[in-house]
């Protein structure tokens, strides 16, 4: 079975989650990722499963403004033209059920800061007709640059493997 890993990532921690579901899923899937800027095509139903994150920007998902304060907080190279938000709302319908996951980063402190991309991301898959495998996860980070939170990464790779124990959606479980 194949997974398809598609994330943004500004300062690295997402991408670092993303990783850590790879590693996750490979037991059960082959895997593939990437970047969203990468992902030049809206998701396709080609995989199995499609695992989808983001990070948290201003209580959601990012927007060009969110990823353009972004980049100025970094040395590092951030896209800000195409974000998950983008890439979704350009997506079509899928035409037969298929199975989808997602994930954010957030900040860990306060921690009644409202807001999550994970669920986001959850609920314009569903809108495109694909059947979440979990809950949308939140993984945290200590700070808006990071680091990730101890335990975090491993957490990440627990629930990556328990989604690679679910089974796919299929014709005869959606109505």
């Amino acid at each position: 079975m194949h997974a398809q890993i598609v994330y943004e990532s500004m300062f690295g921690n997402t991408a670092q989650i993303a990783e850590a579901i790879a590693v996750g899923l490979r037991p059960r899937f082959e895997v593939t990722m990437c970047p969203v800027s990468e992902a030049v095509n809206p998701p396709a139903p080609v995989a199995d499963l499609l695992v989808v994150g983001a990070p948290t920007h201003a209580f959601g998902l990012s927007r060009a403004a969110t990823r353009e304060d972004a980049a100025g907080q970094t040395d590092d190279p951030v896209e800000i033209e195409i974000g998950i938000r983008e890439w979704l709302d350009a997506a079509l319908p899928v035409g037969s059920p298929r199975t989808a996951a997602a994930f954010g980063t957030k900040i860990a402190h306060p921690p009644w800061l409202p807001g999550s991309a994970a669920k986001g991301i959850g609920k314009r898959l569903r809108h495109l007709g694909y059947h979440l495998a979990a809950a949308p996860a939140d993984f945290l980070v200590e700070d808006m640059t990071g680091p990730l939170c101890r335990g975090e990464i491993e957490r990440a790779t627990a629930w990556a493997a328990q989604l690679g124990a679910t089974e796919p959606a299929t014709s005869a479980e959606r109505p």
